[in-house]
């Protein structure tokens, strides 16, 4: 399948075990989400890190939009194997792309979301566009934490009286 242990996903470094559908060209990858918003939430991404679906070639663009169709037919499969058929009866995706960080694209590579959906999965419907454009790798997470300690772990503020006293 892939000769190296990663591909890059923008600047993040993704192990092959992440990776679970490969097109016959090798030109599109599907992932494993690592933060899924969704139970299924995956990932589809040229190979090739280009930030915009414009910079694209036609042949990436094309082979990007069949391997779409492709996972979501297997997760469609996925789905209608699961013992839980209630759940799974009015099975929809949302199918997103966030083209340019305008659009809230936090990783400056080309991927499509694919989001199973199920009724009631969110209160609202829509509530899922809320958490798509607050999705973020892992490591966002990581350097939120690392700050987060920096400061909790770092030296009291002093207060320094003023001069007037």
């Amino acid at each position: 399948m892939l000769n190296d242990d990663f591909i890059q996903f923008g600047k993040f470094s993704v192990s092959k075990e992440q990776i679970f559908y490969q097109s016959a060209s090798e030109l599109t990858l599907a992932l494993v989400n690592l933060r899924p918003i969704v139970k299924g939430h995956v990932l589809v991404v040229p190979k090739r890190v280009v930030p915009k679906l414009s910079m694209l070639t036609d042949i990436e663009y094309q082979e990007l939009w069949q391997s779409v169709r492709i996972i979501q037919s297997m997760l469609q499969e996925w789905y209608s194997d699961t013992t839980d058929k209630s759940s799974n009866s009015n099975l929809s995706f949302n199918v997103a792309v966030q083209d340019g960080k305008a659009a809230g694209q936090s990783v400056p590579h080309v991927h499509v979301h694919i989001l199973p959906r199920i009724e009631g999965d969110f209160p609202n419907i829509d509530d899922v566009y809320t958490e798509l454009e607050e999705w973020a790798p892992n490591t966002l997470l990581i350097d939120i934490k690392k700050k987060k300690a920096f400061e909790e772990t770092s030296s009291p503020h002093l207060e320094v009286p003023s001069d007037e006293d």
